[in-house]
């Protein structure tokens, strides 16, 4: 058996205009073709349309509009699956949805499960209730964004009935303010260690207008928690090269996984 293929992963961290769509679609857009060579995912931030507004009527937008084609378009010339949330509405709710964008067209999205109350997001957002696992080459991926890093039994790797585990890679797509960046820079290899799995978030940098100031640190973690990329506070685009020969084999010596507890969410 031919080894698993490694996966190339884009991340794209940039300030954004507040409240912009058109802006920031043009922008990004500039930003991807700056990409060198392939890659199988490209990464954008959270509320990458507008910046993490609450104002969903100005800027909400349904399903298949504006930010859907320009993502499909993006992911059908680059050759890449493109992801990143935007607000969508959809019968009568609005959605911070992730957009997952394969280059044949195809759009999955994951719903924010953890909606930040103290910007009154679970006020005006509904929560998803699924949680979806896309797969590029053979990589089972786990979407969350932002807030959810907070809550790890949201995105525990559960063993499944053929004796495998969910996921190889979970990523975060955020807007993480600078004040809280301490818990960032300590949540995001744990959840690479409790659930043996590769883990990446993305943070956008800059100050909204809001006045809220985000300072990046967007990471790349594998399975031992260890650092394998770190932007700092500057606008950047890199890329990061995941293994999962790597990763099946650290899972084979050191089989932790195999004592986890067992439970169902309500």
């Amino acid at each position: 058996m031919s080894p698993a293929p490694n996966l190339q992963i884009a991340l794209i961290q940039t300030d954004l205009f507040w409240k912009d769509r058109v802006a920031n679609l043009a922008m990004l857009e500039e930003k991807i073709w700056q990409i060198q060579g392939p890659v199988d995912l490209i990464l954008l931030p959270e509320m990458f349309p507008t910046g993490f507004t609450m104002e969903v009527k100005e800027v909400g937008e349904p399903m298949n509009l504006h930010v859907t084609k320009w993502m499909q378009q993006m992911a059908k010339q680059k050759k890449s699956v493109v992801a990143g949330s935007a607000i969508i509405h959809e019968s009568g709710k609005y959605y911070n949805r992730l957009l997952w964008v394969s280059p044949s067209g195809k759009v999955d999205f994951y719903d924010k499960r953890h909606l930040f109350r103290m910007a009154d997001e679970h006020q005006l957002f509904s929560a998803g209730n699924q949680l979806p696992i896309f797969e590029i080459k053979g990589w089972k991926i786990c979407p969350q964004i932002c807030y959810d890093l907070r809550f790890p039994v949201w995105s525990r790797n559960k063993v499944q009935s053929e004796g495998q585990l969910a996921y190889d890679l979970i990523f975060y797509v955020a807007s993480w303010p600078a004040a809280r960046v301490s818990a960032w820079d300590a949540l995001l290899p744990a959840r690479a260690i409790e659930n043996l799995a590769y883990s990446i978030g993305l943070n956008r940098v800059g100050t909204d207008g809001n006045k809220i100031l985000y300072n990046g640190h967007s990471a790349a973690y594998d399975f031992k928690g260890e650092c394998l990329l770190n932007f700092g506070e500057e606008e950047s685009i890199q890329i990061v090269n995941l293994d999962l020969e790597k990763l099946k084999e650290y899972r084979k010596k050191f089989p932790a996984w195999r004592d986890g507890d067992s439970f169902q969410l309500e």
